[in-house]
């Protein structure tokens, strides 16, 4: 089964360039299937990261919790498990 970790973090007032910059940094053990990050409006950071794991598995990683001064508000994660590639 496929699942997709999304994360996404708001960064503090002009500091969205240093969030992507730490985002960038992390490195997940073991790599993932794939791994997208993403940028928008409001400085915010999208990390999706795909696995071959179970929807309740304690495994794969998930990205941690930023240093809190580049925090607007708490990060925000979501697990997806696939149901169609087209």
């Amino acid at each position: 089964m496929t699942i997709a970790l999304m994360w996404e973090a708001r960064a503090a007032d002009g500091r969205g360039a240093r969030l992507l910059e730490w985002v960038r940094a992390q490195v997940l053990d073991p790599v993932p299937l794939r791994r997208e990050t993403f940028t928008a409006p409001g400085d915010r950071v999208l990390v999706i990261t795909w696995w071959d794991a179970p929807h309740d598995a304690d495994s794969p990683p998930e990205l941690p919790e930023p240093p809190g001064e580049l925090l607007h508000r708490p990060v925000h994660r979501w697990r997806f498990e696939s149901a169609e590639v087209s």
